[in-house]
């Protein structure tokens, strides 16, 4: 069929032009997703960095001046160091935080070889702490029962950024004093052992874990029968 001009029509562009914006979105929104992958790719494996070197650098404190001691459990030598820090002098009492409920205080005194009179004397025990989250909770109580202001913190050296931060964030009237226990002894870097990368791994996913739930207050987050 032709026009009054002896033409054909002119086929309309309209649904070429319609794919092609379709097609343009796509791939426009395909890069945004791709960039937005690769950025926070990138910002997890810089903040991976900066938190493994943050660990490995931790040194225990030149001066102590605290008025007590409190152990997170969980790791070997936490409870042994913490000992010795008491019988120094560095504080006058010792929370040991989060024991197992069939754990008995005679137990501990058994296989840490601690002095009997100073576990009568100064070492109390805390059974209701499931997780980080639930030392932070009680070791706040025991504080608030004793008035201390300044209080020295035992924990494994990978453990120690989240341990701070969740005793800060739950009690920031208090001074807390990082004192970490070395991640371990080996022949080589930390690197070549699988075993401290699944640590380091893991611990940054908890680190990050605690930062979201202080920040959104996401109960959902928090272990279950534990209450600020």
């Amino acid at each position: 069929m032709k026009n009054e001009l002896g033409k054909p029509p002119e086929k309309s562009g309209n649904g070429d032009g319609a794919r092609g914006r379709s097609v343009t979105r796509r791939g426009f929104v395909l890069r945004a997703v791709l960039v937005a992958a690769l950025a926070a790719l990138t910002a997890f494996g810089v903040g991976f960095a900066w938190f493994t070197v943050r660990v490995l650098s931790e040194r225990p404190p030149s001066i102590y001046e605290t008025d007590a001691i409190v152990v997170l459990t969980g790791g070997a030598r936490r409870i042994d160091e913490a000992l010795l820090l008491l019988a120094e002098g560095a504080g006058e009492r010792l929370l040991i935080s989060g024991v197992n409920p069939s754990t008995t205080p005679e137990s501990i005194r058994k296989t840490t070889g601690g002095d009997s009179q100073l576990f009568e004397c100064c070492v109390d025990f805390g059974y209701e702490a499931l997780d980080t989250y639930g030392n932070a909770v009680e070791t706040r109580k025991w504080i608030e029962e004793h008035g201390y202001r300044r209080v020295l913190v035992v924990t494994s050296a990978y453990h120690l950024p989240r341990g701070l931060f969740e005793l800060r964030h739950i009690d920031p009237e208090t001074v807390f004093v990082g004192y970490p226990v070395p991640l371990g002894e080996g022949a080589g870097p930390w690197y070549d052992n699988l075993r401290y990368v699944k640590v380091l791994g893991s611990e940054y996913l908890k680190f990050l874990g605690a930062h979201v739930r202080a920040v959104t207050g996401l109960r959902v987050l928090r272990p279950a029968k534990q209450e600020t």
